[in-house]
């Protein structure tokens, strides 16, 4: 049996399938109901925020948080290099100019540092993307953003529940967009997210955003039926609205799902914490620093394997997990500039270096949650021997 990186997609317990099935025998109608109505006020109170509307996944999410922002065609939007490409695509969708930031070589995320040296005139926007399931540092990059005038959307499809001095990810910028995608550490049968806004007048926008720029008629009607069952317009100025909406039964499992999202989180945050103290013998493997004040809720457990001064690389770490122990460890999050789909866009070019150093010798093990413990236990002794036999002899 080969350990994959990962593992089945989510672990439904039988009060969360009961709430599905329910959902799905009772909802009416199927989306924009009273299902998700209750998921959006749940997940606000989960962040402690105002403003949430529920979507059909993450990258909707930055769509409309794209769009929210003013975006357009001769301004530049500064992303992280590393991150999955859907990050990256709603802005390039605008017209906007992507500039790719560096990432930081302990954190190995963006920072305030490399973002502040891209900014020009046109720069309108920036997306720090809170990676593996640590939050970068919002409070330097909200500063940054008030010197400079930027709108700061936090991409926080894998942190769900990462903190920062008490401060839950997606809760410091302008907008904040989560996954519920398969993969996640919260998710609604394959795909979902959210968005969040801090601005009253902009969240008054979403919801005919998200849902073909349908509304209710607010001129007193002597007949419901007349003109029409409904009005269809516009929220902002010549921008065509989509449909981004979230099923009932997705919102009800939601909020199902998310009573025991912190239970979880802690779960993983234990196993990721004893699997690093158990590799602290080798210190050719790296994790991501975390600093006094911060929640990492370890949605992926990456690593970097500096093995050059035993003449080994990141390859030869993966190639003796998979074909000596059937442990399918990965290499994931090529920088985005390197692919043929941005090079062809015109976002091609890069100073990214501590992007490029971690990705060539980047090793991401697999964590899935549902792993048993001695599965767990399988992956994390034969990490060790393999790191043993890979020195060689050498200390």
């Amino acid at each position: 049996m080969t350990i994959n990186w990962s593992g089945r997609a989510f672990d439904y317990n039988d009060e969360e399938i009961a709430v599905l099935v329910e959902a799905a025998r009772h909802a009416d109608p199927l989306t924009q109901g009273k299902y998700l109505e209750q998921f959006q006020k749940d997940f606000s109170a989960y962040l402690g925020v105002k403003n949430c509307f529920a979507v059909a996944n993450a990258t909707n999410g930055l769509d409309l948080a794209a769009i929210l922002s003013g975006l357009k065609k001769g301004d530049e939007v500064i992303l992280p290099g590393h991150t999955f490409c859907a990050s990256a695509i709603p802005f390039g969708r605008t017209g906007a100019k992507i500039k790719w930031a560096d990432i930081d070589p302990e954190t190995r995320l963006i920072s305030a540092e490399s973002i502040e040296k891209l900014i020009t005139k046109k720069t309108k926007v920036v997306v720090p993307v809170h990676l593996y399931g640590l939050m970068a540092d919002m409070k330097a990059i909200m500063a940054l953003a008030r010197k400079y005038n930027l709108f700061v959307i936090e991409d926080c499809a894998q942190s769900i529940g990462a903190e920062l001095s008490g401060k839950k990810a997606g809760t410091f910028g302008d907008c904040g967009v989560f996954s519920f995608h398969g993969q996640k550490n919260l998710t609604t049968l394959g795909e979902g997210g959210t968005i969040v806004v801090k601005s009253a007048a902009l969240a008054a926008k979403i919801p005919g955003l998200r849902h073909n720029g349908a509304r209710p008629y607010t001129q007193k009607r002597e007949h419901y039926w007349i003109p029409a069952m409904s009005n269809v317009d516009l929220d902002i100025e010549g921008v065509w609205p989509y449909n981004f909406c979230l099923s009932e039964p997705q919102s009800a499992l939601a909020s199902a799902v998310l009573k025991r999202l912190d239970s979880m989180n802690d779960k993983r945050i234990a196993r990721a914490e004893y699997f690093r103290k158990e590799l602290e013998e080798f210190p050719e493997i790296s994790f991501q620093k975390v600093r006094k004040g911060y929640k990492h809720i370890y949605h992926l457990l990456s690593a970097k394997y500096d093995g050059k001064i035993f003449g080994k690389s990141n390859n030869d770490l993966i190639k003796s997990l998979f074909y000596e122990y059937n442990i399918k460890a990965i290499v994931q999050y090529y920088p985005l500039y390197r692919y043929p789909l941005f090079q062809k866009m015109g976002f091609g070019k890069a100073n990214c270096p501590n992007t490029d150093e971690f990705y060539d010798n980047m090793i991401s093990f697999p964590f899935h949650l549902w792993m048993s413990d001695d599965e767990f236990s399988y992956i994390l002794e034969s990490t060790k021997k393999a790191l043993k036999t890979l020195r060689g002899g050498k200390k």
